[in-house]
């Protein structure tokens, strides 16, 4: 190795491991909102203009419970129901444009949406590839046990975890597999991607960064506790709550906690994932309280008691957070304050998270309707 070469390897070193996770802030487009938390980074956040006061447009009626969130691409709403199928709806008239039956049930699998295909996993393993333009068919791959997480697609790889304690990596054209990267337990939260390396906490108590390419190790940190939450990712800091009744900002390049939040009286699991947005990280929890925290130092900002536990995860857009609640409403707060500026009253809980786009809100309640709002 000569001189130059030297000092360009020893400056790779130092500047490599903060530059490896520094990113631009990830929101989704105004118009799209393709996979679960909108974005690979999982932040939650939305570029679209939502009303201050939303109206119903239309409800679809599914049958059953939706636990799965909405993906929306190109004036189409993509969904899983609980009776198994997949279903596609005009996001302006809500008709449905075709169903596709996947599996007996599709769970808390959020749809992504690539390269003229939707994606989606069900209760008995299978991952789905399925053609956008009618709904038939492109592939399916079998993994060993039930699939909770939603996929990603980043170039040409798709990445699924399943129960079977496996991340997936699978050729996103054919469904042929890539690569398997396996853990000591289920893998439930969908991986957040930043500059090609998937990121998740898994029910192992552990925190992995696995390269979408290959599928090798790039990091295996502990995540303090069993986590089921998904992590979102910004500047090389993770956030995401854990059933230890904690919320948690992990930098990966030290592989340090920053932070610890805990409510002083209030002793419950978090089990929706964080948005992140402008320093203030906004989640649910079991406590049946919404929290807004100060990215930086894991402070408090507000909190938002609702009448029922929260598993919806918030999505941002204008300064608001929309999430739901166990109680059957659906919430808009203001950011700033913590006051709640709408809300709407269902009457069936909302577990299920929230989609923005084009100025519409979309989500599911486990009565078995599909609501749009605008």
């Amino acid at each position: 190795m000569n001189r130059r070469d030297f000092f360009l390897t020893c400056g790779a070193l130092v500047v490599g491991p903060r530059t490896m996770w520094a990113q631009a802030p990830a929101a989704s487009p105004a118009d799209r909102w393709v996979q679960f938390r909108g974005s690979p980074s999982l932040t939650g956040v939305s570029l679209t203009t939502i009303a201050p006061a939303p109206k119903l447009a239309w409800a679809w009626e599914g049958g059953e419970a939706f636990d799965s969130s909405a993906a929306i691409a190109d004036g189409v709403v993509y969904v899983g129901t609980a009776t198994g199928e997949l279903v596609a709806i005009g996001l302006a008239d809500g008709q449905l444009r075709w169903r596709y039956k996947a599996g007996e049930a599709i769970g808390e699998s959020s749809p992504t949406v690539a390269n003229g295909l939707v994606f989606i996993g069900d209760l008995i393993g299978v991952v789905h590839a399925v053609r956008i333009a009618d709904g038939k068919p492109a592939w399916t791959f079998q993994t060993k046990s039930e699939i909770k997480s939603s996929p990603v697609v980043v170039g040409d790889v798709l990445l699924m975890g399943s129960y079977d304690g496996t991340l997936y990596g699978l050729d996103a054209a054919t469904g042929k597999q890539v690569w398997a990267y396996p853990t000591e337990n289920y893998v439930h939260g969908t991986p957040c991607v930043v500059n090609g390396v998937a990121h998740f906490a898994g029910c192992d108590e552990i925190f992995h960064a696995v390269d979408v390419k290959t599928g090798k190790e790039r990091l295996n940190t502990s995540a303090t506790a069993y986590t089921g939450a998904s992590v979102a990712m910004v500047n090389g800091v993770a956030y995401f709550g854990t059933f230890d009744n904690q919320v948690l900002a992990l930098d990966l390049v030290s592989r340090k906690v920053l932070w610890r939040y805990e409510h002083p009286e209030r002793k419950f699991p978090f089990y929706s994932s964080a948005a992140v947005v402008d320093g203030t990280v906004v989640l649910g929890g079991r406590d049946r309280m919404v929290h807004a925290l100060d990215a930086k130092t894991g402070k408090a900002r507000w909190t938002y008691m609702t009448r029922a536990r929260i598993d919806s995860s918030p999505a941002i857009a204008g300064g608001r957070a929309y999430v739901g609640s166990n109680d059957g409403r659906f919430y808009a707060i203001d950011l700033a304050t913590g006051k709640v500026v709408w809300e709407h009253d269902e009457g069936a809980a909302m577990s299920a998270s929230p989609a923005l786009a084009a100025g519409r809100i979309v989500i599911g309640s486990t009565a078995g309707r599909l609501l749009c709002f605008t």
